[in-house]
């Protein structure tokens, strides 16, 4: 919000170069036996447990990389709001949104093909996979610089054409202001409760397809895989119906209903069949289009373009305490209440789980975004953000 997003992109991806820069030399190069990790000869990380000097450097590398990703999505966003408010800012999200899927795809579906083609099936090439993500990164890096070109020329336009409004300077200050804001709150809450209710159930889906549908375990990734496949598709399709129907609190509201539907169904002990299971999953593919779709572009409605960065930021901040703390509480759930045996597969013992428990839970997280998606409609009402009203408001 300070530097503003020229500067702040490019300082993203120089960051998420160093990272990955690091991670590829750690993965690449051989350590000899009792190798030093800052300099110790292994890193206590919890009690006993230590990890070697490649694996502190690799984690250390990691780290960087996550610090840009944060950033780099933040600036993300506001270059969107810049560019396309008042035009087909909600598309335009759902397009953005869209392509970072097919990025998370490829993270999950590359990395064995490439360390086996560059190896072999018995030794594959663990760093082929990081170097491969460090050339994107790079070539990532060099398209933001295209762009920095491209938005200085927008800003010259503009400013030639006269339409420049002079806005007061972003101050730290203003973060007060933020925090004090009710519906920013509410906003924040419904995306911790929904992404709550979706990203930590496509953790567990795979372990779900085999224990409740009997799904074999090589092939029960395929269902959840649907999900983020469908919302290529349909995030920039409610994005454009948002742009130009408006409605965003009720798209919401619609949103997180779906999850409680999906959600319950899926803790019915007796709906245990396969096609159920992938039904659901479409229904809940919908549900993760529909909420973000509106969600996003609802931001800036209630938020001043010179906070929204610190606003992201803050949702985001907000939005992985969940994503970290949910895991964790349906692995406790699991292992505590939900075993309900043994079966040991090509010689290898795992417990079976019943998920009625976890479900239930996920269910619960979808009537608490219901309420908030319900209290947000009602302070859109009161205070006039324009959150059913369409985004285009210019041809």
């Amino acid at each position: 919000d300070k530097m503003g997003v020229r500067f702040t992109g490019v300082m993203a991806g120089a960051i998420m170069v160093v990272g990955a820069s690091v991670k590829f030399w750690a993965i690449s190069t051989t350590f000899e036996h009792g190798a030093t990790a800052f300099g110790i000869t292994s890193l206590p990380i919890w009690g006993e447990f230590t990890i070697s000097a490649q694996v502190g450097y690799a984690a250390i590398g990691f780290a960087i990389f996550a610090v840009g990703v944060e950033i780099a999505g933040i600036t993300v966003s506001k270059v969107i709001v810049k560019w396309f408010k008042g035009y087909e800012m909600a598309m335009a999200m759902g397009v953005q949104m869209a392509i970072a899927r097919i990025g998370t795809a490829l993270a999950m579906a590359a990395p064995v093909p490439l360390a086996t083609a560059f190896g072999s099936p018995s030794e594959p090439l663990l760093s082929a996979p990081l170097a491969f993500g460090l050339i994107l990164m790079i070539i990532g890096l060099i398209s933001f610089f295209a762009f920095n070109v491209m938005d200085r020329k927008l800003d010259k336009s503009v400013a030639d054409a006269g339409e420049t409004v002079e806005e007061e300077a972003f101050r730290l200050s203003d973060l007060v202001l933020i925090i004090k804001n009710k519906g920013f709150w509410l906003i924040a809450l419904l995306c911790v409760l929904f992404y709550s209710s979706v990203f930590p159930f496509l953790k567990y889906a795979a372990d779900l397809m085999v224990n409740k549908y009997g799904v074999s375990p090589s092939t029960a990734g395929l269902i959840p895989a649907i999900l983020p496949f469908g919302t290529l598709f349909l995030t920039p399709f409610f994005g454009g119906l948002y742009d130009k129907k408006g409605k965003g609190a009720t798209i919401m509201i619609i949103g997180s209903a779906m999850l409680i539907g999906v959600h319950s169904l899926f803790s019915v002990p007796f709906l245990d069949h396969w096609s159920i299971a992938v039904l659901l999953v479409l229904i809940l593919g919908i549900a993760f289009s529909l909420v973000p779709a509106a969600m996003w572009p609802s931001v800036p409605k209630i938020i001043p373009e010179k906070q929204l960065g610190s606003a992201y930021s803050l949702i985001f901040w907000i939005q992985n305490w969940g994503l970290m703390g949910v895991p964790f509480l349906i692995g406790v759930v699991l292992d505590k209440y939900c075993i309900t045996g043994q079966v040991t597969v090509e010689g290898l013992t795992r417990n079976t789980y019943d998920y009625t428990i976890p479900m239930m839970i996920f269910t619960g997280f979808g009537i608490l975004a219901i309420f908030v998606a319900i209290a947000l409609k009602a302070e859109d009402k009161k205070k006039g953000y324009g959150l059913e009203l369409p985004n285009m408001t210019q041809d």
